[in-house]
Formats: structure tokens, sequence, C-alpha cells
């Protein structure tokens, strides 16, 4: 369906049907308002609709990877295992749009390309890859955090007779690599996941790693129903505590002491505790972790010693062990027999530090030491992360600079909701907000109520306009990279600072200071009336 410039406008046009933007048509609608969603996929999901490569899967625990707006939602439902796996997490997707009749506001396989606001009417013009333009009062990014992926632009790609994959873009019937040999590029988060599952398959398997990275036992199985029962019958207790912790998740410790107050045996004791109940909360067993680098190097050589003892080729064991950034500055992963793996006959581990890639050939890989011939290469090289959906849209004022042009030393917005100088466009979970560093459920569900909240406010009080003022965006973005440069965060290259794509500027891009911290701030602003907002009717 195409509208035209004389359709009358929305109240909101909304990018993405992932869990954010479902979670927005349900809210809007709910006050009443007219939307329209854009999704690039040919149905809901978001990163888990894409993301469908072998071994996928959460990791955080189902009963808190859900939404918790409707008590028969979460009742209802019934999670086959502590870690939900792709397939379920999308079936659960399917089950949420099918429950709350999401599908019929949703245009499917469709790009939005552009937005321009104009000041003169106060609306959105967003224009898509299929001839839609629509206008709406209000524009809405719930693209996702990682959701435009990365591929590498080795030269030759175009050249390789054989199949090329990228983990976030995954066939969605399926890839059979029995008796293949196959080259993974990448061992962060979607690598860690899926060399697993490949080398059950490939006749052989070569990793291609630039930097190891610090990974868990998930310890994954299948859910517990008394477990599920007892943890249904107080989810209200458990979804309180989620809302107001750290990092959005009601399982993580809360350490009141730090690793040196504890003596180096107890130590050991704790650290071994927490390896075995397999969570990312494991960084925070101690309150100093991820602030004091030699309370970081105790966990740090804990899980060290865990590789060395799993891997048994000590070359190899030496080459999975990270030693170059502190333990949880990057993502930590949760994984099934990955460094097991590594004791496969048909598994090989290549450092392409010392052995750069040069290029893709018609054949496989050439590095600089020689080349290597492949049936199937997979890049597990992750995403443009946070900025990149945004960014990979035309947004502009009429007349004035792009939200590109104005983001090009790094992303800068108040709270995390809004960047100065463009009225009337949210950012669900933008840079400077918690988001990646959280219990993704909890941080969408935070910002599209408290959106929904506003726009509400708008609309009761005769106001159509309302914008990030540049004062208070300049002390958000000072606070946020304060409070980041406080921890040993920003001392890694990771994907939290741009670090994987080439030229993209070097910023902290999520806010550390915890959820239940930044919850307090949003609630505090909005009521104060929106303080830091321009709102004119």
């Amino acid at each position: 369906m195409t509208e035209t410039h004389e359709s009358a406008p929305l109240d909101a046009v909304i990018v993405g049907a992932g869990f954010a933007g479902m979670y927005a048509i349900y809210k809007l609608r709910q006050a009443g308002m007219r939307v329209r969603a854009f999704e690039a996929g040919e149905d809901v999901g978001g990163t888990w609709y894409w993301n469908r490569y072998p071994g996928a899967r959460c990791d955080v625990e189902s009963v808190e990877y859900s939404y918790s707006f409707s008590e028969e939602l979460q009742q209802e439902w019934q999670w086959s295992e502590r870690y939900a796996a792709q397939a379920e997490i999308l079936r659960y997707a399917n089950h949420v749009a099918d429950r709350f009749g999401l599908r019929d506001a949703i245009g499917f396989e469709t790009r939005v390309t552009s937005g321009e606001f104009d000041s003169d009417t106060n609306l959105w013009t967003v224009a898509t890859d299929r001839g839609d333009v629509v206008r709406a009062r209000f524009f809405v990014m719930a693209g996702g955090c990682l959701s435009l992926p990365r591929m590498p632009d080795f030269p030759g790609l175009d050249e390789f007779q054989g199949k090329l994959y990228h983990t976030g873009m995954w066939p969605h019937e399926g890839v059979d690599f029995s008796g293949l040999r196959v080259g993974v590029i990448g061992t962060g988060s979607s690598g860690i996941q899926v060399i697993p599952q490949i080398a059950r398959q490939a006749s052989e398997l070569t990793v291609f790693q630039r930097t190891p990275n610090f990974s868990l036992p998930a310890f994954n199985r299948a859910m517990d129903p008394e477990f599920e029962r007892e943890y249904k019958a107080i989810y209200a207790v458990h979804r309180d505590k989620a809302r107001y912790s750290s990092a959005g998740i009601a399982g993580h410790p809360t350490p009141e002491k730090g690793a040196m107050d504890d003596a180096p045996d107890e130590r050991q004791r704790v650290y071994e505790g927490g390896w075995l109940r397999g969570t990312t909360g494991f960084t925070r067993i101690y309150k100093d972790i991820l602030s004091d680098p030699v309370a970081n190097s105790t966990m740090a050589e804990f899980v060290r010693e865990k590789i060395r003892r799993t891997v048994k080729d000590p070359k190899v064991a030496a080459l999975l062990t990270p030693t170059d950034h502190h333990i949880g500055t990057k993502r930590i992963c949760l994984d099934t027999g990955y460094f097991e793996t590594y004791n496969r006959a048909n598994v090989t581990l290549r450092n392409v530090r010392s052995e750069p890639i040069v290029s893709i050939t018609s054949q496989g890989i050439r590095t600089e030491a020689a080349d290597y011939a492949y049936d199937a290469i997979v890049f597990a090289t992750g995403y443009d992360a946070v900025t990149g959906a945004v960014l990979n849209i035309d947004i502009r004022t009429k007349g004035g600079a792009s939200l590109a042009e104005k983001w090009t030393a790094g992303p800068r917005t108040y709270l995390g909701l809004m960047t100065a100088g463009f009225p009337n466009l949210f950012l669900i979970t933008g840079p400077g907000s918690p988001s990646v560093l959280t219990n993704m459920l909890t941080s969408i569900e935070h910002h599209v109520e408290w959106i929904a909240e506003c726009l509400q406010h708008l609309r009761d009080k005769g106001m159509v306009r309302m914008e990030a003022q540049r004062g208070f965006e300049d002390e958000w973005v000072e606070h946020v990279n304060q409070v980041a440069d406080a921890t040993l965060f920003p001392t890694a290259n990771s994907w939290y600072t741009g670090a994987n794509i080439p030229g993209k500027p070097r910023v902290f891009l999520p806010y550390i200071g915890g959820h239940g911290n930044y919850r307090i701030k949003c609630a505090e602003v909005a009521s104060n009336g929106y303080e830091g907002f321009a709102l004119s009717a």
C-alpha cells in the first residue's frame, strides 16, 4: 500500500517489528493513536527473525527475557529451556503478534529509507523502498541495537566459488555443512555459539580469530516445571527487582563487597560457585570487578585457568586465552562446549593477528602466510551496533542537517531517547541509554512505556512538538562519558565503543550507570514536566 502526502497524517511511524516495535504498536494503539510500522523482514521477531544460525540462543534466562506488560501472557507461555533458542523465541514473538493483533499495523518486507521533519507543519515525512510515503506527527526508531550486520570488506568476496554466510543473515531453510571444508571468521558471541555446531558436521573447520574472548559455560537445561511454577507465582516481585537492578535482570547478584575483601581461598570458592551458575551475572559477583583492575585480574585469571584445563593443546589454549582486555569489558559470552570444540581433530585455530587475512579468493581465504581452500565461509563478524540501524536511514530536518552529519563525531542524545535538533524523533534503546548492557526486554518496555506516556501528555496538553534541549543533551553526554570513564569498559576495543567498524567514532555507546538509576532519572524528568525537553503547541 502506498500512501501520498495528501493522506491524513498518522500519530506515529515506527521502524521495526522486533520486540521494541511490537510493543510500541501495542502501547500507542492502547492510547488511541494511529500508527504504522515498517519491517524489513517477512515477519515479526527482529534479531530473532534474522539470526537463525545453528546454536543461536539468548544469554538471558527465558523467564526474564520475555514481556512483563501482560500477566496473562507471561502466565500462559511455557518455556522449554532455561536459555531459549532462536526458534522458540521467534515462536514467542509470533504468539505475541497474533495474541494482540499487531500484524495489520505492519508493512513487511519494507525498509524505511528516509525521514524528513518539516518545522512548518511539525510532521515527519517517511519514505520506504517500496514507494510508501507517509506523514506522521512522531517518528519512532525501534530498529534494534544489533540489527545491521557487518560484512568485512575483504577483497575478492565476489570471486569465491563456494557459499558465503553471515550469522546475522542466515538462510531460513538452514545450512547442511556435512562433509564440507568450512572457514569461520570471528569469535564473538555469535561465533562462540555457531562454531561448536558447525564442527559437528564439517569435515574440516578452521576458525580465524583476531581476539579471544571470555566465555562461560551456560549449563543450559530443560526448563524445570516446578521452578517455572514457583517463579511465575511471584512474577511481579521478580519483575520489579529487575526494573531497579543494574542490568535489568532480577537473577543477577547485588554484591556489597569487593573482590579483595575476601581471602584468596574464599574468593576462589565464590568464583567457582558463580561459574557453576552459568550466567552473565558472573562479573557482578563482586562490586568492583568492572572498576578495579586488581579485582578484575583475579576473576580473569580464574577463567583463563578454566580455559587452559579444558583445551588439551597448550598452544591452542594460549591462543584462546584472553590477555588484552579486562574480563567483562567486552560482552561476556555464554557457550555450550565452545572451548571443548578445539579438542576435535577436525578443528583448527588460526590467529589473524600474526597471520592477517589478505583476501577472499575463488577457492577460499588467503592470509599473509598461505592459501586455504573451503567449500563455505561463515562470517561471524557482528554488527554496526546501537547506531547502525538508525544511521542507515537518511534522517534530516527540511532545509537542515542530517542526523548522520550531527553524529559525525559520535552520537549525542538526551537520555538516549531524543537528540537535539530533531523534534518528534524518538529512539528506543538509543545511544546514551543502558540498552545493550541490560536485559533488552527490560529496557525496551521501559522506553516504550516512557514514550507512550509522553505522547499522551503532549496530546492532553495540546502540544504537537517536542525536542531535546541542547544544554541538557550536552550535560547528559558528559555524564555518560564520566560514568563510563570510572569503569574499565572504555579500555577495551569492543563494539560497545564502535571499535569493530572501521572509521566509526570511538565513543562508549551505552549508559553504564545502571538500569535502575537510569529509570529513576527518566521518571524524575517526566514528573518535572519533561525537564530538558522543549514542548510547544
